[in-house]
């Protein structure tokens, strides 16, 4: 539903601020980037999406921040990209959370290391602001796809693809379950440091 919306936008917004351009297609790196934004904007693009994605994910740079400008620039060549508040916005968190935002890249973004007697290293359970912009902006539909964290980070908690969440908080829950087991035996038995 979301995807249609955007959709609509895209399309009437082509068609009210360029009229004459509205009877002619799209070629070229222009149609590339307008079908990007409608490929980026859901969880599961169609194989018709293969290259405008090739494309957009095939710029890249030296430095992140130039990787995330030239995108930009890119998604900007679609006539409607910049054309509400709205629109921009959604380019923006494009650019900015698009390959960035899966469970294997929170996973190793996310990731800190506690220091003290009890050195461990965990992942944060929040997403960093600019997945949140992208995944939950109002013109995606990424709600059922968007990685989800399984446990607490103190507990050796992780992002997972959406797919694989219940598989994994059921591995998780049984690992927690024999840690604590093991504590307690420990525990009991004076077996603990």
């Amino acid at each position: 539903m979301k995807l249609r919306r955007l959709v609509l936008t895209a399309t009437l917004g082509a068609a009210m601020t360029a009229p004459a351009m509205a009877q002619e297609v799209l070629e070229g790196d222009t149609r590339l980037a307008c079908e990007a934004i409608l490929c980026l904007a859901t969880g599961k693009p169609p194989h018709e999406c293969q290259p405008s994605l090739q494309k957009y994910f095939s710029i890249t740079a030296k430095k992140l921040s130039d990787t995330i400008r030239k995108r930009r620039n890119f998604l900007d060549l679609c006539p409607v990209a910049n054309q509400t508040p709205e629109m921009s916005a959604l380019v923006n968190a494009m650019s900015q959370g698009a390959g960035r935002c899966d469970a294997s890249s929170l996973n190793a973004t996310l990731r800190s290391w506690g220091g003290g007697d009890n050195d461990y290293v965990y992942i944060a359970n929040s997403m960093p602001s600019y997945c949140a912009a992208y995944t939950n902006h109002a013109y995606t539909d990424l709600q059922d796809t968007k990685p989800r964290y399984v446990g607490i980070p103190e507990r050796g908690g992780y992002w997972v693809e959406a797919d694989k969440y219940d598989q994994a908080l059921a591995e998780y829950n049984e690992r927690i379950r024999r840690e604590d087991e093991e504590r307690r035996r420990q525990e009991m038995y004076g077996g603990g440091a």
